[in-house]
């Protein structure tokens, strides 16, 4: 696939990221992974981000990272299209990048770099390396230390033909309407803020239509459910869905830093995907919380 055919794939329909099987040692399982992405892929999302920030790439050693992206490559070949997460400093990144395209990866989401402050002029020759390292798509994810303004997106662009995509983790509206009016459709864009389904009529009307999903890890229907009333601009539906359950999940998932990844393995095990225990720093949620998560799940009907 090359990256403008990827890239017309992005641009509707669906995202989700799944989340990455540990057993009870904290080893990943890729029997049940393999599992939980069969279980997925019928749903309907118009491609997968593996090995993402809910996929907890941070805490991935590069062999363990090989095995997720292998497995999901594997699994989904022919189904639905895999990206993978790349990130970490540049060299970092690019043996990432390069691994995830050597596995049959359709291409990656380039999270942030590190914990040091960056320049733009720095960012682009961060962002500029990745992209000449490969030659699949690349979605660059503005988010957390990576911060990169409406210039720094246009030289990009002109610069490097396999930057196919940016996704907003930010939520800087003055940003993104400059963005996407000044590069129009030479990208395309995805709404990437934690939930994503609180931003998605706000972010449609910007021009954004697509976002990722994190409760397609355990309520496929009902993800699949609100993207359809989002894009049909059924606010009756929108509106019931918010009301019912995605803010009283967001009470759950704001009671801790790292929630919003705890909350979805939590998720995942209660409707009988377990996909094991996060790991440090993250933390997963006590038994009160997960008796409020699970209420709340089975409130929403069978998926």
């Amino acid at each position: 696939m090359n990256p403008q055919e990827l890239k017309q794939i992005l641009s509707s329909g669906l995202l989700s990221f799944p989340i990455t099987d540990f057993d009870a040692q904290g080893d990943f399982r890729p029997s049940t992974y393999a599992e939980r992405l069969e279980w997925l892929a019928p749903y309907g999302a118009s491609a997968l981000f593996v090995a993402g920030g809910t996929g907890e790439f941070f805490s991935l050693t590069t062999s363990e990272y090989s095995s997720v992206v292998k497995v999901a490559v594997e699994t989904c070949r022919g189904k639905v299209p895999i990206l993978a997460g790349a990130g970490g400093p540049t060299r970092t990144a690019i043996a990432f990048a390069q691994e995830a395209e050597r596995l049959g990866a359709q291409g990656i989401l380039l999270m942030p770099h590190y914990l040091t402050e960056a320049s733009q002029d720095g960012l682009v020759a961060h962002v500029e390396a990745i992209c000449n390292s490969v030659k699949f798509g690349v979605v660059v994810y503005n988010r957390g230390i990576c911060r990169l303004n409406a210039d720094s997106v246009e030289l990009l662009a002109a610069r490097c033909p396999n930057l196919i995509g940016f996704k907003d983790g930010i939520g800087d509206i003055e940003l993104m309407v400059t963005i996407r009016r000044r590069l129009g459709d030479r990208l395309t864009y995805l709404g990437g803020l934690p939930t994503a389904e609180l931003f998605a009529a706000p972010y449609k009307a910007l021009g954004v239509p697509v976002y990722s999903s994190a409760v397609f890890n355990f309520l496929p229907k009902l993800a699949i459910d609100f993207y359809t009333a989002i894009k049909n601009d059924d606010h009756a539906t929108t509106g019931r869905l918010l009301d019912n359950f995605f803010l009283p999940y967001l009470e759950i998932r704001n009671k801790k830093a790292g929630y919003a990844v705890s909350i979805v393995k939590a998720g995942a095990t209660i409707v009988g995907h377990d996909g094991g225990p996060v790991r440090t720093p993250l933390i997963d949620l006590n038994a009160e919380e997960r008796e409020q998560l699970k209420a709340l799940i089975l409130a929403q009907g069978p998926q």
